[in-house]
This record gives C-alpha cells, sequence and structure tokens, in this order.
C-alpha cells in the first residue's frame, strides 16, 4: 500500500483501482441484499398468507448474522480476504439460485435465508479488513464515508426501487436478479483486487475456536480498542426512531407520507454529515471529536419530550444523522487502522456484527418502552436520556487515550499503529 499524506478527496478515493471494486461489489451486494428481503416477504406472504411469517423470513434476513459476525469472522484473518469473499459471493448466489425454484416450501426458504445471512459476515470482515490496505493516509476515512453514504443512500431508495421492480417481474425473477448479483460482485472483487496472503501467518494461527475468543480478548483487553468498539455499538441505539417511525407519526396524525419523510431523515442526515465532515474537518481533528458528536447525538433526542410535529421531528432525525454518523464513522475508521492485521477482519466483524444486532434490537426495546408509557416521542427521549449516561463516560475514556497516546489515534507522519 502506498502511503497518502494530507486531506484526500472523493476522486482521490476512486482513482484507487481496488477501491472501485470493492464498492462496485458492495453496491450490487446491497442492492441484491434489498431485492431479496422485498421479494422473499412477498413470496413467503402469497404461501401462507401470515403477516407473521412474513415477518419471521424478514427477521431471518437479519438475525443470523450475528452468529456469523462471532464465528465465522475469523476466517477471514486465516485466508486470503479476495478469496473469501469470492467463496461467500458463489455461496449466496447458489443459496438465492436455489431459493428461486418455484415450488421451493416456505420452510426451506426460511433455511436457505438464514444460510445468506449467517455467510454475510465474512464477506463484510474482508471488506473491511482490506480497506485500509487498499486506501492509504486519509483515503482510508474518506473511503469509509463513501460507504457510509452509498449504505445511507442505498437505504433511502434500496426498498422502494426494490419494491417497484419485484411488482414489475415474478418475486422467482427478482431472486434470480439476486443470484447475478452476487456472481457479478463476485466477478469485480476475483478481477479488481489483487492476491494477498492471509493476514495470520500459519505459525501464528491457532485453533480457530481458540481464536474466536482471542479476538474477543484483544479488543476487550485494550483500553482503546474497548472505547472504539463500545462506541460502534452504542451509536446504533440512537437510531431507535426508525423502528418507530409508524407509531411515532401517528401521535401527531401523521400520514404515510410523513413515516417516509421521518424515515429517509435520518440517512439524509447521515449523507450530508459524512460528506461535511471529510470535504471541511481536518484528519488530524476527527478523532478529537468522536465523543462530543456522540454526545450531541444523544442530545438531540431530548427535544423530542416536547413532543414535536412532523417538521421539528424531521430536523432532529436528520441531527441525529449528522451527528451520529459522522461520529459512527471515524470510530469504526480509527478501530479499524488501530487493529493488527493479523486480527482485524475478527475485530471489524464482532463491530460490524454488534451494530446490526443492537440496530434491530433497539426498536423491539423502544415498542415495549413506549406501550408503558403511552408515548413513542417520550420513549426516543428517553433513549437520549440513557445515550448521554453511555457517551459521557465513554467521551472521557476516549478523551484519556487522546492524552496519553496521541500518537495512536492522531493521524501525523507515520503510519497508524496495526496498519500494513
Amino acid at each position: 500500500m502506498t502511503k497518502a499524506s494530507g486531506r484526500a478527496t472523493f476522486r482521490d478515493v476512486f482513482a484507487v483501482g481496488e477501491f472501485r471494486a470493492l464498492w462496485f461489489a458492495e453496491l450490487l451486494s446491497m442492492f441484491g441484499d434489498q431485492l431479496a428481503r422485498v421479494a422473499l416477504s412477498i413470496l413467503v406472504y402469497q404461501k401462507t398468507n401470515s403477516a407473521a411469517l412474513t415477518g419471521l423470513t424478514y427477521a431471518l434476513t437479519y438475525a443470523p448474522s450475528l452468529l456469523g459476525g462471532i464465528f465465522l469472522s475469523p476466517i477471514a484473518d486465516r485466508f486470503p480476504r479476495r478469496e473469501v469473499m469470492v467463496a461467500v459471493d458463489v455461496i449466496r448466489a447458489v443459496v438465492i439460485g436455489v431459493a428461486a425454484i418455484p415450488g421451493v416450501p416456505y420452510q426451506a426458504l426460511w433455511g436457505l435465508v438464514a444460510i445468506v445471512s449467517l455467510a454475510n459476515p465474512p464477506f463484510k470482515a474482508s471488506q473491511l479488513a482490506l480497506m485500509p490496505d487498499v486506501l492509504a493516509g486519509d483515503r482510508y476515512v474518506v473511503g469509509m464515508a463513501i460507504r457510509s453514504m452509498t449504505i445511507q443512500t442505498a437505504q433511502m431508495l434500496g426498498f422502494v426501487g426494490g419494491g417497484v421492480l419485484i411488482l414489475s417481474v415474478d418475486p422467482h425473477v427478482g431472486l434470480l436478479i439476486d443470484a447475478l448479483t452476487f456472481v457479478v460482485s463476485a466477478a469485480f472483487v476475483r478481477f479488481g483486487l489483487r492476491y494477498r496472503p492471509a493476514a495470520a501467518r500459519p505459525t501464528q494461527r491457532v485453533p480457530f475456536l481458540a481464536s474466536v475468543s482471542a479476538g474477543g480478548r484483544l479488543l476487550f483487553a485494550d483500553h482503546g480498542l474497548r472505547t472504539l468498539l463500545l462506541y460502534t455499538w452504542f451509536l446504533s441505539l440512537l437510531t431507535v426512531y426508525e423502528g418507530l417511525a409508524v407509531p411515532y407519526a401517528a401521535e401527531f396524525h401523521g400520514s404515510s407520507a410523513a413515516v417516509g419523510l421521518l424515515l429517509a431523515a435520518d440517512p439524509l442526515g447521515s449523507v450530508i454529515g459524512t460528506f461535511a465532515f471529510t470535504r471541511w474537518v481536518s484528519p488530524d481533528v476527527r478523532p478529537r471529536l468522536v465523543g462530543i458528536l456522540a454526545i450531541l447525538a444523544s442530545v438531540v433526542l431530548l427535544v423530542c419530550f416536547l413532543h414535536p410535529g412532523l417538521i421539528v421531528s424531521i430536523l432532529v432525525f436528520m441531527a441525529g444523522g449528522v451527528l451520529g454518523a459522522t461520529a459512527l464513522m471515524q470510530a469504526t475508521a480509527s478501530l479499524s487502522l488501530a487493529v493488527p492485521d493479523s486480527a482485524r477482519a475478527q475485530a471489524m466483524g464482532l463491530s460490524n456484527s454488534g451494530l446490526s444486532t443492537i440496530t434491530g434490537i433497539s426498536p423491539a426495546i423502544g415498542g415495549v418502552i413506549a406501550d408503558q408509557l403511552g408515548s413513542t416521542a417520550t420513549t426516543v427521549g428517553v433513549f437520549g436520556i440513557v445515550g448521554l449516561a453511555l457517551a459521557v463516560p465513554l467521551g472521557l475514556a476516549w478523551q484519556k487515550e487522546l492524552r496519553t497516546q496521541p500518537q495512536r489515534w492522531i493521524p501525523g507522519d507515520s503510519t497508524p499503529t496495526g496498519q500494513s
């Protein structure tokens, strides 16, 4: 990897051919995932006419990824990461191809969906672990910003586009298209990335199950790494309002259009925030802002105690997206750069899986609290208080790290610890 210094631009990042290959592969995978969720939900509902079973199918597209993140992410450290990504894409293409066969029972669809969800973390862990090898210096943080903006934009547009497409074609055809996206993604990875040997050398390897626990010990025994990991999990708790958008809008008699605007607010804020953060904040300042951004992301939720209407709520959720997404992006980037390359994929797998799990669990917890309090807006405000209770001690811990080991966390002339 070539060294790059100074502030990078989007053009600098897209000039790197390997990044373009990773970006296109992820874009295709994301499109395929969104399309498959819509198609599978329609298929199961057509077979069962049950909202509960349809919801279970949708949940299976996410839930097993936690196990995959814990137990399968180390694969991306023990084997060449490019080959892991290609293998996962091929597995996903075959499994979704089988799901596309007409007449497959819905119980079998559940198993196939669970396999795909279980296989996602090794792909994601490999991709995130390769990013510091592909992008040097500030290009890495800008590359992470581009990823964040892509994901958030896809979140805004993916389900809508997928729904329109599935309405135009048979759901089985939609699944075949999904399988094809994985084949094309595998081609981008295989021919767009150069070969790199496994990060963990054979002499460094321990038995597989031992490596699972060793990765956890590495993250939790190191004060700085533990703080950053907890940031990546904690910040996903604050997006509870996305899962509660329907009852939240109902409190001020908002229409379905209001629900859509509330759902779009956080992703839109995230895109704006990540763009501004990487465009106008200097590389040596960004790590210092993680704590204050996380605290402010919690503070803005306190406005919901006032039971605001649609416009103010949109502004609050946009502000949450601006603050939370930039803090999360920088915390993830700092974590990745500080972890030794031989364990980077497992670290990023644990971070990403925990983030996804908490993102899914927080609306469920919020729903229970809202039923008890009788107000969704008040519940979002309560999450702001909980966020502050977590953000303040994490912020103090992070400031201590920056004071005691600035050379480890603040970009300088030398390559950050753990970067290769």
